[in-house]
């Protein structure tokens, strides 16, 4: 029985697939956390740009401009958290299936090693056996009971 497991490379490769994906999707949970605290910096520069209530009609005019733009930005924010989101739903999934290949090869190795494992223990039995045999031969040719005293 070939003791090697022929497909220990396919095994690595798939390991590594792994964990390429499993770091891609930390990737993307951390530009979630970043968007989302993009998000919370401009909320918090929403609320920092009240309109005036009193002022000449351009710095009125300047200051709603401002906030349509701080608005824009915030919705900008927001976009990148739902495009984060549903980037990390993606990569899961990719790390998922990666999982499930690694784990499919990884049953065959196992498997490997046990059939190995009981093609030893036959040997080594089949060697045991053979040794009781023969020490039982000698016995009986040298006129003994065959080890029955």
């Amino acid at each position: 029985m070939n003791r090697f497991f022929r497909l220990s490379p396919v095994l690595r490769a798939r390991k590594a697939q792994e964990d390429a994906a499993r770091g891609a999707l930390n990737k993307s949970r951390a530009e979630i956390r970043d968007a989302e605290a993009l998000v919370k910096r401009r909320k918090l520069d929403m609320v920092g740009a009240e309109a005036p209530t009193e002022g000449t009609a351009r710095a009125m005019v300047a200051s709603l401009v401002a906030r349509q733009s701080l608005a824009a930005g915030l919705m900008d924010a927001q976009r990148m958290v739902e495009d984060a989101e549903t980037l990390e739903r993606e990569r899961m999934a990719e790390l998922a299936d990666a999982a499930k290949r690694h784990r499919a090869v990884e049953l065959m190795a196992e498997r490997h090693a046990e059939l190995v494992k009981a093609h030893d223990l036959r040997k080594e039995q089949g060697a045991l056996d053979e040794i009781s045999m023969s020490s039982k031969a000698r016995n009986a040719a040298r006129g003994g009971s065959g080890g029955d005293a």
